[in-house]
């Protein structure tokens, strides 16, 4: 009874309601660009009653921009009228019944050039949520210099780390895609994205493991997915043209300039980008990207890039592609120093080097993707990628080895390794009684390599139960020629001998491979499939090395010198022990089956599959000329158990059993001498080798309290390890290599993190990343004579944390963030190279947005080393990096930036290596110290007229109906309050 009499209330008031709106007072008017002068078509006009602003009627200008409001009553209004692409306008109105017709006259809306800018830091928004397997960031939630790219994005995400090469890695697992709104961005390409994308175009990034065509259509894991970054860009920039430019000029000759410029427009996406730099942005553009605040890069390289990408998408038909070009010239140089462990009781060998590399290389690259689904039941991918690149290389080299540690005697041996200076006066050498050998190599390379790749696959479903059937095939090509031409001189100190040689090399590589492949999936219960797999691989390869001796033999005059052209009759002096021919066919058949549930709360996969394979080797050398055949058969089990407590909340548990086969050439009974100081040995009775990886991942996250956590192991072990036991010669310094099975090498991993925003304003924020590593590596030690080999055993654990903490509010951000890694470095029968060495790290960073549309960035970090035998690596680097920025035109379209890097010059390029066979210390040329300023201009211009009044359209729509909606559940919610009142 008391609904009925709620509705007939509510109908009472809706009727008085629209007798009180029928009056004779109408607003009227029109609304232009104010920069175009055109009409404002399907523009929103609302209007609101004062004092609280409440709907009372709204409606979409016509194609003129002509609007008007009729059978409105007398009162205090303010008119809104908003456009997309400009500037909401709100206009005070006083109707009253003595003027029936209010005539607004013309209404001009300004643009608005802030609209596709980066939104505005709200301190409520949450840094990570998670659902299931999928951790989503909001972009909001981290401040960024202005115009940074993605790359300074995720260095602020909580578990996310880049490598000097442009690695990713989230939570210990490395990204190998980056998408846009789900689809690829340039092929995936991590690089490309992390130097292009800008972060004000980005409102989420979301990491998840990415299933394979062939999974994600069937179901049936093939154990081939990755992890990628999604990325959702911000809400209205999928609706016309934005991007950037830039330049900059800085000290030290650096220079860098980039171009973006994107189309996305509901499922349509276009992108053009270009580059050129020369402040190791490794291929691909760094633009505007404020302080990077890296590690430092090794070498110097200047690249230019040109690169398109497209992606569209209807309801049948999905495609996507992209073209690149790119120019990279590399010039590095390291010096080295090593020490080499021999067996026990023996003399350890030292060796210490000077390498220069320039590398210039050209590269072509173009991919595509079709997915088609011409029915409900049908859906085949193709998919076709071609490379094409070209290199020229210049390699200078001085090695020398040596029977003491050479530092002992003098402060800095890698000033004594040119061979023409210290070979000839040794008297002079204060390193000549513990010398075994002084290499100076010199050489040249050029080459050309065309691959080309496609894949087309072919799914039916059979019925709505997941009875499915698909076929899969591939096809791949590869061309490669390289051509080397070396100048080397090694001279041996025991029994005083020189080896000389000038040589050229050419290895041309020709080889192909195609596939077929059929899989079936079979419904045998509720949510229970068994799923089958057959598929036949063949591969083939040639490879023909052919070696040249350029010194002159008898009745030959030439002189031949590095970078000279090939002498004629060079062709006569064909060097058959250094020359070889090898031809590869390769039959492989994968048999595979799986058992699969899908619960509610959980789902469980287990499978096996078998690979029968049968390889043949034709390979030729000198007077070898055989005909291998090897069968073999191999197995993989793999499980994968994922269970749902929420949807915030899972555990995955996986585990994958692999064996892989010793290559071929490393079967053969002979001898590689073409290196005189590293020989190598083949060994018929090699075993396969098996691994064994296990991963568990566990994430939870409360929304309410903003509290993320994370934790993950990761477990492998690898049964008849190939490691090379070798033989060294302590007359010539020289090594003989054979590889051999080995076991007892194996790693274990765990990670934990944890993020959580403070109190109630969720202001503060705290992100923590704790892990902990332990590796076993067992490996043969060197030995000095023909006795049996010795095993060696090191140890590493390793254990870190990464803590920051951080204060945002709307126009200033302050993190403080601190690190340290501790590892306990053992090794079992060279107990003299055991130690604690630990780095530890603290530093802040601030993000400032001053009045006058100014911004300041700076970074501040001391890295610290210690506990490392070698006193030079124990030292202190304090890297101060900062930026000043200031935009102007209008809309704040423009950027100066000043950007400073290492503003103290501390920051070195030092990489250290501990196994149980060697200790190893470089340290690279870099680019570290210098200042830039930029200028950079942002773009963002909406679609055509059509496009907007299609927008327009939609949106008008959806404001009249949400403010219907309210007002209707608000008075619903008077008229049942006051009846239960009256009750």
């Amino acid at each position: 009874m008391k609904r009925i009499s709620a509705w007939m209330v509510l109908t009472l008031f809706c009727t008085l309601s629209v007798l009180a709106q029928n009056k004779v007072i109408t607003v009227s008017g029109r609304v232009i660009e104010s920069d175009s002068k055109e009409p404002a078509a399907q523009a929103t006009v609302q209007l609101l009653a004062l004092p609280d602003s409440t709907f009372t009627t709204g409606l979409a200008s016509n194609n003129q921009g002509a609007f008007t409001l009729s059978k409105v009553q007398a009162g205090k209004y303010l008119l809104k009228v908003s456009y997309i692409g400009f500037k909401t306008k709100l206009i005070p109105v006083q109707l009253t019944n003595s003027a029936p017709d209010k005539k607004m006259g013309t209404i001009s809306l300004d643009p608005d050039a802030m609209m596709l800018s980066e939104a505005v830091v709200t301190a409520e928004a949450p840094q990570v949520t998670m659902r299931e397997d999928t951790l989503e960031y909001n972009s909001a939630a981290f401040r960024t210099p202005e115009g940074a790219m993605l790359e300074e994005l995720i260095k602020k995400l909580p578990g996310a780390e880049i490598d000097d090469n442009g690695n990713v890695k989230i939570n210990g697992k490395e990204v190998k895609k980056i998408m846009v709104e789900g689809k690829e961005f340039f092929g995936g390409d991590v690089k490309t994205g992390l130097k292009n994308l800008p972060v004000n175009m980005i409102d989420k990034l979301k990491t998840y493991d990415k299933k394979s065509d062939l999974a994600r259509i069937t179901g049936i894991d093939d154990g081939e997915e990755e992890t990628v970054l999604d990325l959702k860009v911000k809400k209205g920039m999928n609706q016309g043209w934005f991007g950037n430019i830039d330049g900059a000029l800085g000290t030290e000759d650096r220079y860098s300039s980039s171009l973006m410029l994107n189309r996305f427009v509901e499922n349509n996406q276009f992108s053009v980008i270009g580059s050129a730099n020369n402040v190791n942005d490794q291929g691909f553009s760094g633009g505007g990207g404020g302080p990077r605040f890296r590690g430092g890069n090794n070498g110097l390289t200047a690249t230019k890039e040109l690169g398109a990408n497209f992606a569209t998408q209807t309801s049948k038909l999905e495609m996507g592609g992209s073209a690149r070009f790119n120019y990279r010239d590399a010039d590095a140089s390291s010096v080295n120093s090593s020490e080499r462990f021999l067996k026990e009781g023996g003399t350890n060998s030292f060796s210490n080097s000077n390498n220069g590399n320039r590398n210039k290389n050209k590269a072509f690259n173009a991919d595509f993707r079709l997915e088609w689904k011409p029915d409900t039941l049908t859906n085949i991918i193709f998919r076709p990628n071609v490379n094409y690149g070209k290199t020229d290389g210049l390699s200078i080299s001085e090695s020398g080895t040596f029977n003491q540690d050479p530092f002992g005697i003098i402060s800095n041996p890698n000033d004594y390794l040119n061979s023409d200076e210290w070979v000839n006066n040794p008297t002079r050498d204060p390193l000549r009684d513990i010398r075994v050998n002084l290499s100076n190599n010199n050489s040249l390379s050029d080459g050309n390599s065309f691959s080309g790749d496609a894949s087309l696959q072919v799914n039916r479903k059979l019925n709505n139960e997941g009875r499915n059937i698909t076929l899969r095939g591939t096809f791949n090509y590869g061309n490669n020629e390289n051509d080397q031409y070396s100048d080397s001189k090694t001279h041996y100190y025991n029994d005083n001998r020189d080896d000389n040689r000038k040589q050229y090399i050419t290895s041309p590589t020709k080889s192909y491979d195609y596939s077929a492949q059929l899989t079936y999936s079979e419904p045998i219960a509720k949510a229970t499939f068994l799923q089958f797999s057959y598929r036949f691989q063949y591969k083939y390869s040639n490879s023909d090395r052919r070696t040249y001796d350029l010194m002159p033999h008898a009745g030959q005059a030439w002189d031949w010198n590095l970078g000279d052209d090939l002498p004629e009759g060079y062709l006569d002096n064909y060097v058959d022990s250094l020359s070889k021919y090898a031809q590869y066919k390769y039959y492989n058949h994968d048999i595979g089956t799986s058992l699969r549930f899908i619960r509610e709360k959980y789902q469980l996969s287990v499978g096996l599959s078998f690979q029968p394979q049968n390889t043949k080797l034709d390979y030729r050398k000198e007077e070898i000329d055989t005909v291998v055949t090897r069968s073999v058969f191999n197995f993989s089990p793999n499980i994968d158990f994922r269970y749902r407590f929420s949807k915030q909340s899972q555990l995955r548990v996986t585990y994958r059993g692999r064996a892989s086969q010793p290559g071929m050439e490393n079967l053969l009974d002979i001898t590689d001498d073409s290196n005189p100081l590293n020989i190598r040995k083949g060994n018929p009775g090699l075993k396969p080798s098996f691994s064994h990886n296990v991963r568990m991942f566990y994430n939870t996250y409360n929304p309410e309290k903003q509290e993320g956590i994370m934790a993950h192991v990761n477990f492998s072990a690898t049964q008849n390890s190939i490691n090379n036991s070798t033989i060294y010669n302590e007359e010539t310094g020289g090594t003989i290599v054979q590889p051999k099975n080995i076991n007892g090498n194996w790693n274990a991993y765990g990670g934990f993190g944890y993020n959580t925003a403070l109190k109630n304003n969720k202001k503060f924020t705290v992100n923590t990343y704790s892990d902990l590593g332990y590796n076993n590596s067992v490996s043969y030690l060197y030995n000095n004579n023909l006795q049996a080999d010795e095993k060696n055993t090191s140890t590493n654990l390793s254990l870190s944390e990464r803590l920051s903490g951080t204060y945002r509010n709307d126009w200033f951000e302050f993190t403080v963030n601190g690190s340290i890694n501790y590892n306990f470095e053992r090794n079992k029968l060279r107990s003299e190279s055991n130690q604690e060495p630990y780095t530890f790290g603290y530093g802040a960073s601030t993000n400032i947005f001053l009045p006058w549309d100014m911004s300041v960035s700076t970074n501040l970090t001391n890295n610290s080393r210690r506990g490392y035998r070698d006193a030079s690596m124990n030292r202190n680097e304090l890297v101060w990096n900062a930026q000043l920025a200031q935009n102007f035109l209008k809309g704040n379209a423009a950027t100066v930036t000043l950007e400073v890097y290492d503003i103290l010059k501390q920051q070195t390029n030092i990489s250290r290596t501990l196994t149980s066979e060697i200790r190893s210390i470089s340290e690279y040329n870099a680019i570290n110290s210098y200042v830039m300023l930029r200028f950079s201009y942002r773009l963002n211009i909406f679609g055509n007229k059509e496009a907007r009044s299609g927008m327009r359209q939609v949106d008008s729509m959806v404001d009249r109906v949400a403010a219907c909606v309210a007002v209707l559940t608000e008075e619903v919610m008077e008229v049942e309050e006051g009846i239960k009142d009256a009750s």
